[in-house]
């Protein structure tokens, strides 16, 4: 990443994002749901008392000689309709809308519909009150206004406000602070991860410690691990390779130079073309030494998935024939085939089973005898030879690289792949590799049996 590009936020700021945003969103609309909900019902308690008041007020309203009278003095009046918060007015009018008492000027919107009071909004003397009109109709008719300053209401809303809001915010950064050294803490292994991967050499593929502590923490250290596991196998086979290829080049290699400067230290065309005859022989060698090395490399990235496709085994060894029919020939070797008319389809790779046959059919002719056979019957190809054979107690050991049993030693050919080659290209093809004696007179018979799910593969694909 460049020096000039911003930073990714870390991953507890974006999980706390995501969890507190929407929290405080939710609590937030509920506290104004609460705050309204509370502001109603403290209205609905003003409206009630000052509805008291006016009922308090209408009780002391009388018949008297001049008409409708108040009874109660300024004095008893302030008495009654004493508020410590706020400022209270009131008036009794007659039924002409005359003032019988209280503060001139003070109105407010009668009932309507036949109902007894009527709440409303005025503004009076400059200032903004809530009142309430209370008619009375018998056996007397006058109207009680009270009105007063809401100076105490919107207190009362102001309280509710801070009282409801400040708690919630603590409460939601008291809960951010919890969620994060609870996220820092689960998140702690995943920072160990970081540092030992960060101290670690780029050749140390070995696996590193996995904390158990949540199924996605496992999840990627395993993940991680098996991809050390993968690299550690390919780096392992190609220092192998390397390793092979300095070593097994490095004799024959060095055989073609001395027999080249030998040859320019003759000066007889015959020793010439002597000198040139080895050296092709020596070259023949070696280059069938690079294509068995570079097919055991292949067979080591095996663990990749290998495309499978319906392949004709009989015509796969029908081709095995003629591609080594003229060396057989040269050799004085009868190569031919055996159940190679009946057509047999399997799932598998022409790469593998191509190789496995062209190294069956090499080692034959290197240590085989004169008779060589190619036989297919059913799921089963064989190479069947009149040579020598193997001991079953030297069997597992040619299967390993490098290892050439007496024949091989004694004629100083090949490099000992061939039967390895064969052995890793069966496995990853999931067939079934065995040796036998080809008669009773002696011979050996090497078999790859395929699996019936490889032919039940087919199957379905046809079907």
């Amino acid at each position: 990443m460049s020096s000039g590009a911003a930073a990714a936020p870390s991953l507890i700021a974006r999980v706390l994002r995501r969890v507190l945003l929407p929290l405080g969103l939710t609590w937030l609309l509920g506290t104004a749901v609460a705050l309204v909900v509370a502001s109603y019902f403290a209205e609905q308690a003003f409206d009630r008392a000052m509805l008291d008041d006016a009922y308090s007020v209408s009780a002391n309203v009388r018949a008297g000689e001049r008409g409708v009278e108040l009874l109660l003095s300024p004095r008893e009046m302030n008495n009654l309709l004493f508020d410590q918060a706020e400022t209270v007015y009131f008036a009794v009018l007659r039924p002409d809308g005359s003032l019988l008492a209280g503060d001139a000027g003070l109105r407010a919107p009668a009932p309507q519909d036949g109902a007894r009071h009527r709440f409303s909004r005025i503004d009076y003397q400059g200032q903004a009150l809530r009142a309430v009109v209370l008619n009375q109709e018998e056996p007397l008719a006058y109207r009680v206004v009270i009105a007063q300053t809401t100076r105490g209401r919107a207190s009362l809303v102001e309280k509710l406000l801070a009282y409801s809001l400040a708690p919630q915010l603590v409460l939601l950064a008291l809960l951010a602070a919890w969620i994060w050294r609870g996220i820092d803490r689960e998140l702690h292994p995943l920072g160990d991860l970081r540092r030992t991967l960060e101290r670690r050499d780029a050749h140390d593929l070995a696996p590193v410690p996995v904390a158990r502590s949540s199924r996605e923490l496992e999840q990627l250290g395993d993940t991680l691990n098996a991809l050390f596991e993968r690299l550690a196998r390919s780096a392992s086979a190609q220092r192998e390779f390397a390793g092979n290829v300095a070593h097994e080049l490095r004799t024959p290699l060095a055989g073609i130079r001395a027999l080249a400067d030998y040859g320019l230290a003759q000066r007889d065309p015959a020793a010439w073309r002597e000198q040139l005859q080895q050296i092709l022989a020596s070259q023949v060698r070696a280059s069938h030494l690079v294509d068995q090395l570079l097919a055991l490399a292949l067979a080591d990235e095996g663990h990749t998935r290998l495309q499978r496709e319906p392949l004709r085994l009989d015509q796969l060894g029908q081709q095995a024939v003629l591609r080594h029919l003229a060396r057989s020939d040269a050799q004085g070797v009868d190569l031919g085939g055996l159940g190679l008319e009946e057509a047999v389809t399997v799932a598998a790779n022409a790469a593998l089973v191509e190789g496995i046959l062209d190294n069956l059919i090499d080692n034959a002719l290197r240590y085989g005898g004169h008779t060589i056979t190619v036989e297919l019957s059913g799921r089963t190809l064989s190479v069947v030879d009149d040579g020598p054979g193997i001991a079953p107690d030297a069997q597992p050991d040619l299967l390993q690289r490098w290892a050439q049993g007496p024949a091989g030693q004694k004629l100083g050919q090949g490099a000992g792949l061939g039967l390895a080659i064969v052995a890793r290209y069966a496995k990853l093809l999931g067939a079934e590799l065995s040796f036998a004696r080809a008669s009773d007179e002696g011979g050996l018979r090497v078999s790859v049996a395929f699996s019936a799910d490889a032919q039940a593969a087919v199957q379905a694909r046809a079907g």
